[in-house]
């Protein structure tokens, strides 16, 4: 098969991991939509577990057609806008179900993948079309750098999810199917500290390469563009987060509500930066 060939597949697989993670979303709503008895609840845990693995197997040809789509171009698919997107989108899912699964936690699912769907939809609006790289990403920290960066921006968008469900677990009634679906307020301020956690150490990793990279291209480890600024406006919020919790025991509602604001500059930094704010990184 040639590189066209290897691009059509990718293309196809990406449209049927998007109706796979539409198709994960819609069983994650049912499962927290819909209130049945005792014995029925027991059924829509049957459904939780269904739309995880619907999100699995999405998540598989996920990784399928990013593998494709490197082949058919020749190098690491991280270098333009569809690509960094989809990447997003799979680093999301790669998170979203390792939390799941190992905090036997399906509610998260009815907000982590809205978050998904959404991110692969933003990549399904981008060009697809394969280009030369520049010479500054023919280097082997481009790898290095946005895999960190693709675990880093996962690892905050399930601890954004982790954030509002928090912020709506103090209105469910006690008893309701909710209540006993979604762990104590305390136990999601733990989970959302893990989350946080694990993203602030892939982004430190991502700026760190990304200054080492940055020396070896442009001569220089720091030059303030635009992207540049709002990752360390990013870190710097999230490492005011630990600091915070760590020395002072900041915990509750107000952590949960910083870790949606960090969600937000993650989103600015890497969409709202490339459409308003231009710069050496505007290729991606």
């Amino acid at each position: 098969m040639n590189k066209e060939g290897f691009l059509a597949v990718e293309n196809t697989l990406f449209t049927v991991t998007m109706l796979l993670y539409f198709a994960s979303m819609v069983l994650f709503f049912i499962f927290i939509a819909v209130h049945h008895s005792e014995k029925d609840s027991r059924d829509e845990g049957k459904s939780g577990r269904i739309a995880w693995y619907v999100l699995f197997a999405g998540f598989v040809l996920h990784t399928a057609a990013l593998i494709l789509r490197g082949i058919g171009a020749g190098r690491l698919p991280m270098t333009n806008q569809y690509e960094f997107a989809t990447s997003f989108a799979w680093g999301l899912s790669l998170v979203s179900l390792i939390f799941i699964r190992k905090y036997r936690f399906d509610v998260l699912g009815a907000f982590a993948a809205p978050v998904i769907f959404l991110v692969i939809g933003y990549a399904a609006m981008q060009s697809k079309d394969v280009h030369e790289l520049m010479p500054a990403l023919r280097s082997n920290w481009l790898g290095f750098h946005v895999s960190t960066a693709i675990i880093s921006y996962g690892s905050f968008g399930v601890s954004f999810a982790i954030a509002l469900i928090f912020l709506l677990r103090g209105r469910l009634a006690a008893g309701s199917f909710l209540d006993a679906h979604i762990p104590s307020r305390e136990k999601l301020d733990a989970i959302s500290y893990r989350a946080v956690s694990l993203g602030l150490l892939f982004l430190t990793f991502c700026i760190i390469t990304g200054s080492i990279w940055a020396e070896r291209a442009w001569g220089s480890y720091w030059s303030w563009d635009p992207k540049e600024t709002w990752s360390l406006i990013t870190w710097l919020i999230y490492a005011l987060y630990l600091h915070q919790r760590l020395r002072k025991g900041w915990k509750g509602r107000s952590a949960a509500i910083f870790a949606v604001i960090g969600f937000i500059c993650v989103l600015f930094t890497y969409i709202g930066v490339n459409t308003l704010l231009p710069g050496i990184h505007s290729y991606a």
